[in-house]
């Protein structure tokens, strides 16, 4: 029986085996039974996952993403543990359009807001998932951005370890995305790095699982290393551009 899950459990078993979930921006709904195929080929949980940006920019709806997830689901009866995940959406309309279409795990990014409005809407979102039996991501800092897909600008502003502390145990959040060096989109002139020092000490602090906004690009050794830090790493890496790269490399499209 194929099983379809909330991230609560998932990187509950990433933390303990100090990796990191892959989650993947599908962005087309073709796109998803290869991200299926391939957790089913390395054995791998994985995470599908479409934005707020990706819905208006490549015209997707979120229920017509979610039926065809399950479609695939149900065609494939993957054997590995799946999540079907709403990424960076500021809407709560259309967050709760998600949870009606079967998303299992969502994403409120108020990261642009100050501090206490960022922590008042996030927990909206947390009593609206939680009956449900949905998980909650957030977002403390800013990352940067070289495509402006996922995010509107490219200012950046490292997480702060006391802030992140405060900001879990107030709003209950199921994981949190941090920002600690790297960017969404391609690496041009800039290069990725990872302040691994503030991850040891944000996991330190909170319990609440970690997110690496912004794989794509990032050295394998360093996304190893980052979820593989003494004490707790990253347990969720997000990837989207290196997805989208390859599939236009196979239609030609590069």
């Amino acid at each position: 029986m194929a099983k379809v899950e909330n991230l609560t459990t998932m990187l509950e078993n990433a933390a303990k085996g100090r990796y990191a979930v892959g989650s993947f921006s599908a962005r087309y709904t073709k796109l998803i039974r290869p991200i299926v195929q391939a957790a089913m080929n390395t054995n791998s949980p994985a995470i599908v996952q479409l934005s707020e940006k990706e819905v208006v920019r490549h015209k997707v709806g979120v229920k017509e993403f979610a039926d065809e997830f399950y479609r695939v689901v149900k065609e494939l009866n993957p054997q590995v543990p799946l999540a079907l995940h709403l990424d960076h959406t500021k809407t709560l309309d259309v967050i709760r359009e998600a949870m009606d279409a079967g998303f299992t795990s969502v994403m409120i990014d108020a990261s642009e807001k100050e501090y206490e409005e960022n922590a008042a809407v996030t927990k909206e979102v947390v009593a609206m998932a939680h009956p449900r039996r949905i998980t909650v991501e957030a977002e403390l800092g800013k990352i940067g951005t070289t495509d402006f897909v996922e995010t509107d600008t490219d200012e950046e502003l490292y997480t702060d370890p006391e802030e992140a502390a405060r900001f879990c145990e107030e709003t209950g959040v199921d994981c949190l995305a941090v920002s600690v060096g790297t960017a969404h989109g391609v690496y041009t002139v800039r290069q990725p790095k990872v302040d691994y020092e503030r991850l040891e000490t944000i996991n330190q602090l909170t319990k609440t699982p970690l997110v690496l906004h912004g794989g794509s690009g990032v050295p394998s050794e360093m996304v190893t290393k980052a979820a593989q830090i003494q004490g707790g790493g990253v347990c969720k890496v997000n990837i989207a551009t290196d997805l989208e790269l390859a599939m236009l490399a196979v239609v030609g499209r590069e």
